[in-house]
C-alpha cells in the first residue's frame, strides 16, 4: 500500500488534490481511499488530507502516520509543521516552492530519499490566474512518484472541474509535471 499525506492550508485545495489523486489511481485499476483531517476549520488554517493506493481492498480507516509520500502545497508550512513526521526511510517529499533544494532540506526535520520541487504557485497564477496549487502539484506527484500516469491525473481533473476550468487545471498539472525537479538524496 502507498500512503500519501498532503499538507496545505484551508482554501488551497489539499482535500480536492487528495480526492483527484485517488480518482486518477482508481482509473488505473487500483483500490483507493481519500479523506481529510481538519483542525480549526477556517480558511488559511493548516489542513491535512490523505490518500491510500493499493492493489487490494483497503480496510484501514486511520489517518496516515507513516507516509510513503508527503506533498506540501504551502511552503510556509515548512516553518511551522513537521511535514516529515513519520516519513518512511525511503520516503518522497514533494514541495511547492521557489526555494532551492538546500533551503528546503534545511527546513525538513527528516531527510527524504527523494525530494521533488516545483513552483506550483507560479504555474497556477500563470494558467489559472489564482494561487490555488492543488491541481498543479498533482503533476509533480505523477512525475516524482510514478504511482499515477499524468493522463489519468488530467482526466480526473477534468471530471472534477468541467469545461474550460477543467482544461486549465489539467494544463497546470501538465506544466507542473514538466517543470518538476527531482533530487535523489
Amino acid at each position: 500500500m502507498i500512503e500519501i499525506r498532503f499538507h496545505g492550508r484551508g482554501g488551497q485545495g489539499a482535500v480536492t488534490a487528495a480526492n483527484i489523486l485517488a480518482s486518477a489511481a482508481f482509473k488505473s485499476g487500483k483500490y483507493v481511499q481519500a479523506f481529510p483531517f481538519f483542525g480549526v476549520e477556517r480558511r488559511g488554517a493548516p489542513v491535512t488530507a490523505f490518500t491510500r493506493i493499493d492493489e487490494k481492498p483497503i480496510r484501514i480507516k486511520t489517518q496516515i502516520y507513516e507516509p510513503d509520500i508527503v506533498v506540501v502545497l504551502d511552503p510556509s508550512l515548512l516553518d511551522t509543521v513537521d511535514v516529515t513526521a513519520g516519513l518512511k526511510d525511503n520516503g518522497i517529499v514533494i514541495v511547492n516552492t521557489e526555494k532551492s533544494k538546500e533551503e528546503v532540506l534545511e527546513k525538513l526535520k527528516k531527510k527524504p530519499a527523494k525530494l521533488a520541487l516545483v513552483d506550483a504557485t507560479t504555474i497556477a497564477l500563470e494558467i489559472l490566474g489564482l494561487p490555488i496549487t492543488n491541481t498543479a502539484i498533482l503533476g509533480a506527484v505523477a512525475k516524482a512518484t510514478g504511482i499515477v500516469e499524468l493522463d489519468h491525473v488530467k482526466e480526473a481533473i477534468q471530471e472534477t472541474f468541467s469545461g474550460a476550468l477543467g482544461e486549465k487545471n489539467a494544463k497546470a498539472a501538465e506544466e507542473s509535471f514538466n517543470r518538476t525537479v527531482i533530487y535523489e538524496l
